[in-house]
Order: structure tokens, then C-alpha cells, then sequence
């Protein structure tokens, strides 16, 4: 009988030490791109993949983001009141009624490994998917993970999204040696983490996507402590690449490191431009503000990213 992927793991305990002060009491996850936040991009996304259990392991400060999909009486009993319909349609659609969550507790900050590891009472011996937020990617159709989880009901092997970065940045990823396989699909013959260029198999990353075999539990618990004193992930994978074939996926979509200040400010703009109440409006400013910028007039910025400047056309 063919497994489906029906449960998705969020480990959102990290402390976001890159985005502070904001993230000093307001987790980095509930940082929003336009009127959402990261956390529900993610949510969104694995939702349309069929995941139907969402399984978060948050840390001690991160109860706003259980906050955020849980149910607000008084804020939607206001909107009633006030007649309000759009915005509460709006609040009480932020997770649809046949999608369950369950909020598990990492204590210890051991690292991505056994932030997953946290997830095995909730996911069990079930294959499951595993979403970073931080890593927020514009994809057709249903997104990057439903057409990794296409991909994961022909095979039914574990599958990882993957993307091509410049070499000169491997030492920031999880690599791959890919040996081919069918179209956009890798065998993954080895992976290493954060390796320097110079070490480098390739330069096929792994981005937060993943669809993993319930075996990479009992990796996990075998797993020693790797770089950083943590449990890796990609050192537990490495084992798994040992008893069963592990897939490399180049998802047809954009990737925004949103763990990045640039990041999140490129898909920030990006998501705005394509906003449907305001992007016509927010595209027409940055337009403007390019021109200014271009024209030198006084006051106009005097620096501007790629980003703004490819607005113009």
C-alpha cells in the first residue's frame, strides 16, 4: 500500500538571534511578509501538498505562533459584531477545519536534528514532511513540497528539495554528490554539511524541504553530536543514504533565504509587487522611486538594491 504524506514538521524553537532586537520576544517565524507571517507561508504550503497534521516544535518563547493558528473568540466575536465578514473570514480560514495541530516542546537547543527528532511521538511510523519557514519559496500550482510530495507517491523513498548555488557559497548548505536519475531528480550518492568550496561534491544544496522515511527517527536517536555540538540532520540523512535510495529534488520555484535580512527583505518587495489589493499600487511607488533615485533628484535615496532597480522595467 502506498504511504502518503499527511504530517508536517515546523521546527521553529531556533531564537532568530539575526533579526534582534525584533525577535526578542516575538519569535523570527511570526515575522510578516506583507500581512503574514513566514510561519503561515509554510503552513499554506504544506497544506496544499495534503498534509492534514501540523506538527510544530517550538521552544520556550515561541507561544505566538501557537497563538497565531489557535482559535481568537473575542477578536472574531468583534469582527461579528462590527459586521466585519472579509476579516473574519480571513481569521477563522488561517487553518482550514479538517487540519489538526499539535505544538511539541524542544527543551534543548541541540540543533535541526533533534529539533525533528522532537516530532516522533506526534509523526510515528509514518513518513512525514519537514518545513523550515525560513526558507520561503515561490512555486506554481500547489508549491514546492506538493511537487515533491507528486514525486514522493511514485517512489516512495525520501526526498529532499535541493537548488543550485554558487560555488562560492557551499560552505553555507548541505551538499550533494547527485547521480542521475529521471528529470529534475537526483540519486543522492553523498551529502556533507557546510563543506568548503574547495571540498565541495557540487553545488546542489538542500533547502528547507524535505519528505523523509520514518526510519531517519531511529538514525536520529543514533546520531552523535556534529558541527556546532548539535544533532545534524544531514548527518542522520547520511546514514540513511546507507540502507535506503534518498532523492534530490530541483523544485520549479524561488527561493528566499528570510533567515537573511536581504532575504526577507527581497521577498518582502517581491511579495508585495504581487499583492492582490496593493501590488499595482506598491509596484507603480517602487517604479517612481527608481526614477527619482536615477534622476538624482534631492532627497531620493542614495542607494538601492538589484531589487528595486528591476521594478523599473
Amino acid at each position: 500500500m502506498k504511504r502518503k504524506i499527511r504530517k508536517a514538521v515546523f521546527p521553529v524553537a531556533g531564537l532568530g538571534t539575526r533579526f534582534l532586537p525584533a525577535t526578542k520576544a516575538s519569535p523570527k517565524e511570526m515575522l510578516p511578509i506583507v500581512d503574514k507571517p513566514l510561519i503561515q507561508y509554510a503552513v499554506e504550503e504544506a497544506v496544499a501538498a495534503g498534509v492534514d497534521t501540523l506538527v510544530f516544535v517550538i521552544g520556550r518563547t515561541k507561544n505566538a505562533i501557537a497563538d497565531h493558528f489557535d482559535k481568537a473568540y473575542e477578536l472574531e466575536t468583534e469582527l461579528a459584531s462590527r459586521g466585519k465578514k472579509d476579516l473574519l473570514k480571513v481569521v477563522q480560514g488561517i487553518v482550514p477545519p479538517h487540519v489538526s495541530c499539535v505544538y511539541v516542546r524542544q527543551a534543548d537547543a541541540l540543533g535541526l536534528g533533534h529539533a525533528v527528532l522532537c516530532a516522533k511521538p506526534v509523526v510515528g511510523q509514518e513518513p512525514c514532511a519537514v518545513l523550515l519557514a525560513d526558507d520561503m519559496i515561490d512555486a506554481p500550482g500547489g508549491g514546492a513540497l506538493a511537487q515533491m510530495a507528486t514525486h514522493f507517491d511514485k517512489y516512495q523513498c525520501s526526498i529532499l528539495g535541493v537548488e543550485r548555488v554558487p560555488p562560492e557559497e557551499t560552505f553555507k548548505y548541505g551538499i550533494v554528490t547527485p547521480l542521475p536519475f529521471a528529470k529534475g531528480l537526483s540519486n543522492i550518492d553523498s551529502i556533507v554539511e557546510k563543506p568548503k568550496p574547495e571540498e565541495a561534491p557540487s553545488n546542489l544544496a538542500v533547502v528547507g524541504r524535505y519528505i523523509l522515511t520514518p526510519r531517519i527517527f531511529e538514525l536520529l536517536e543514533k546520531t552523535p553530536r556534529g558541527a556546532g555540538n548539535e544533532i545534524q540532520l544531514t548527518d542522520a540523512i547520511a546514514a540513511l543514504l546507507l540502507e535506503e535510495q534518498v532523492l534530490a529534488y530541483e523544485f520549479d520555484g524561488r527561493r528566499f533565504d528570510c533567515g537573511s535580512k536581504l532575504g526577507y527583505l527581497t521577498a518582502t518587495v517581491e511579495y508585495g509587487m504581487k499583492h492582490p489589493e496593493l501590488g499595482e499600487q506598491f509596484r507603480q511607488y517602487l517604479k517612481t522611486l527608481v526614477c527619482d533615485i536615477d534622476s538624482g533628484l534631492p532627497g531620493a535615496p542614495e542607494r538601492v538594491t538589484p531589487m528595486l532597480k528591476s521594478a523599473k522595467g
